[in-house]
């Protein structure tokens, strides 16, 4: 709960009230020590509203722009995806519900059978019986609530 409580903060600040305060105080900053010291730009911007205008149409394209570069144009958007995936601890567990309710079981039984079958049939290998055993394995733990291969850090989610 706590942990919710704190990813939930940090979203908000980051995303929403830093976001916001940091946006106006660059504005201000801008104007009063830079704008106000140049009297060339304090002929064009004599007032704050019209330059905080000007910076606001001038900036959110812009900021448009390189996030559509970060984005679809640049490998740091597909490193940091990498990166949350490879952290991410359900890359190694089954997800609740239907997942762990209804389709592994049904793929679990529906792997059981068919290796059943091709038993009586005598049609597998070693080989093939070894990554079969192996798959049914691990069907079973995911669906007893287990990891799988090796997240960097287990914790119970």
């Amino acid at each position: 709960m706590v942990s919710r409580a704190w990813y939930y903060f940090r979203l908000g600040y980051a995303t929403y009230l830093t976001f916001l305060l940091g946006y106006v105080s660059t504005l201000i900053t801008v104007y009063f020590l830079a704008i106000k010291n140049i009297p060339d730009l304090l002929a064009i911007f004599p007032r704050f509203a019209p330059f905080a205008a000007l910076a606001t149409v001038i900036g959110v394209p812009l900021s448009v722009a390189i996030g559509w570069v970060h984005l679809k144009r640049s490998n740091l958007y597909s490193s940091e995806a990498d990166i949350g995936v490879e952290a991410n601890p359900w890359n190694y567990k089954l997800i609740p519900g239907y997942w762990r309710e209804a389709l592994v079981p049904a793929l679990y039984a529906e792997l059981r059978l068919l290796h059943q079958l091709a038993n009586k049939g005598s049609v597998v290998s070693d080989d093939d019986q070894k990554e079969l055993d192996s798959l049914e394995g691990k069907l079973k733990m995911l669906i007893e609530g287990g990891f799988i291969g090796t997240p960097r850090r287990r914790m119970d989610v």
